[in-house]
């Protein structure tokens, strides 16, 4: 009986240690892995753009005046010479009662000019009458010899200048009845000078399409206002606002990957780098220099028929290309020392290695030493994952 209780003891005494050693052993830590692949690595500088129009034109009112409605909307097709817009002269302004007795007086003052230019014209005939009188009497005498030929010089000139006279006269009449005509005219009703101007046609300078209308309705105008504006969607071109220090890199004729637009990556190739820079403050409220890059688009306008003018892209430059490197996510690397290392699975275990990186992007890095395609990397790995430690793959 006693031997029977010892045996007991004993086997409790084994399964509470097994069970200690159980509840203290180190468990395997669930991790995410990627396998390390070999294909082709590209080192780029992703930003923001927009896409604009290489030649926009702005149509806009040469003189002011009244402009009617305009019946195009924005997408219509224009033909170079088409009529986009028709102005009419703008309406006499309203008279208030001093400006009305104030133009009443001026034409009363306007006929008296006349009715004075009209009498200075008689008085004119008059002189004009009797110096060719006196032209004709010193003449018959001079033939007789009983004038003096300076006499006879006196009498011609006063002649020319009579009718010099009588030119200068009817001249003034010629004045004075356009300034009543002018006068006149303050007085006539608005509608009437309304009626008589005739509309003027504004033609589009190019074929396109029309893509901004800020007045359609129809509205009075000034010289220079904004009519509609004009271009080809299918020139586009993309501005990207880069960081000074990457657009050093960005050198013209580079491949560029435009995304993020609602459509598939469009192929593109760096134009130019704008020679000044500018001061943007980012959203943290951080002064930034930077400098615009134009960027063509490549491929034809049926790949990227979508977009418009305005739209906002994702544009990556690509600065550098490998074919055939080895690729390890950026997440499966980390600091060791003054190198960098990364986990790799075997047999159940993490493994660490460490890695020779000879460049990364975004999401990817290209190794040079210390991997090879075919192995499976811990990616994201945590702080209690250490060498030889067991681990298992997290199941999506």
């Amino acid at each position: 009986m006693q031997k029977k209780t010892v045996w007991m003891l004993i086997a409790a005494a084994g399964v509470a240690a097994l069970a200690l050693a159980w509840a203290f052993a180190p468990r395997a830590i669930e991790v995410e892995v990627a396998a390390v692949t070999q294909g082709r690595f590209e080192q780029s500088i992703e930003e923001d753009g927009r896409t604009r129009l290489i030649e926009r034109y702005t149509i806009s009112a040469p003189v002011s005046a009244r402009l009617s409605r305009i019946t195009l909307r924005e997408g219509d097709t224009v033909t170079a010479g088409d009529t986009v817009a028709v102005l009419t002269p703008l309406m006499s302004p309203m008279v208030d009662e001093r400006s009305r007795r104030e133009a009443q007086a001026r034409l009363q003052s306007a006929m008296a000019g006349v009715e004075r230019a009209t009498a200075r014209i008689a008085r004119a005939e008059v002189s004009l009458q009797e110096a060719g009188l006196e032209m004709q009497r010193t003449s018959r005498l001079a033939d007789e010899g009983f004038v003096s030929p300076s006499r006879l010089d006196t009498v011609r000139l006063a002649l020319a200048a009579a009718r010099r006279e009588m030119e200068v006269a009817r001249a003034e009449r010629d004045i004075a009845r356009h300034e009543q005509a002018q006068a006149s005219a303050a007085l006539m009703p608005a509608a009437a000078s309304a009626q008589s101007g005739r509309p003027f046609a504004v033609r589009s300078p190019v074929s396109g399409r029309v893509l901004r209308i800020p007045q359609p309705s129809e509205a009075t105008i000034a010289a220079g206002a904004a009519l509609l504006d004009v271009g080809d969607p299918a020139r586009m071109e993309v501005v990207s606002e880069l960081l000074t220090t990457d657009a050093v890199k960005a050198s013209p004729g580079l491949r560029v990957v435009i995304e993020r637009w609602g459509g598939p990556p469009v192929e593109g190739r760096v134009r130019r780098v704008e020679p000044a820079a500018f001061t943007k403050v980012s959203a943290l409220g951080i002064e930034e220099q930077r400098v615009n890059v134009l960027i063509d688009i490549a491929d034809p306008p049926q790949a990227w028929r979508a977009m418009g003018d305005g739209f906002r892209v994702g544009v990556r430059i690509v600065t550098a290309s490998t074919d055939q490197a080895v690729l390890v996510p950026v997440g499966a690397l980390f600091p060791h020392g003054e190198a960098m290392a990364a986990y790799r699975l075997e047999a159940g275990k993490a493994r660490l290695q460490a890695v020779e990186v000879a460049a990364r992007n975004a999401t990817m890095a290209s190794v040079r030493k210390g991997l090879a395609p075919g192995q499976t990397v811990v990616v994201y790995p945590p702080a209690t994952l250490a060498d030889g430690r067991s681990i298992r793959v997290r199941r999506p």
